[in-house]
């Protein structure tokens, strides 16, 4: 039974790695539970390296949320820019793939050149609202990548 939860556990963590690239989709939590399943398993993590994992999970969800609206905040956007991020970002995903690169920065140039900005503000708006999107993908990765990791090692090392 213990090789069911450990294939399911790297299921998990690889549907967390590419969930990672669509912004509805909370990657670092899929991952996560991954490891969790791992305790069912003579594998099983230790606790500190659970409650790291989970702080990790948290900050990446959080940061991927606020680091776009702050790339834009950085370069000047309005709030009409920052909405127009996380607006576009969530209506992108309808377009798959080009939606999700192209939602966010979109988003953010539209309603800037809506709440009367000049094409040159709302483009760099607009590019500071991408940069962010992208650093948070970034983030969420690298967080799904630490927990895949994690669990190659639990597994290399043996059963405890």
């Amino acid at each position: 039974m213990s090789v069911v939860f450990v294939v399911l556990s790297g299921l998990l963590l690889l549907v967390g790695c590419c969930a990672c690239i669509v912004p509805v989709l909370p990657g670092p939590l899929v991952a996560f539970c991954g490891l969790l399943l791992m305790n069912l398993t003579p594998y099983a993590p230790s606790a500190c390296a659970l409650v790291a994992f989970g702080l990790l999970t948290a900050l990446a969800s959080v940061l991927d949320n606020v680091v776009p609206a702050l790339g834009a905040k950085r370069c000047k956007c309005s709030k009409w820019g920052v909405w127009g991020c996380v607006l576009g970002t969530f209506i992108g995903v309808f377009f798959f793939p080009a939606g999700l690169l192209l939602g966010p920065f979109l988003g953010a140039f539209l309603l800037e050149l809506a709440h009367s900005r000049n094409a040159g503000q709302a483009l760099k708006g607009g590019l500071g609202a991408f940069l962010g999107f992208l650093t948070g993908v970034a983030l969420k990765l690298l967080a799904c990548l630490g927990m895949a990791a994690w669990y190659v090692r639990l597994l290399a090392s043996g059963p405890a």
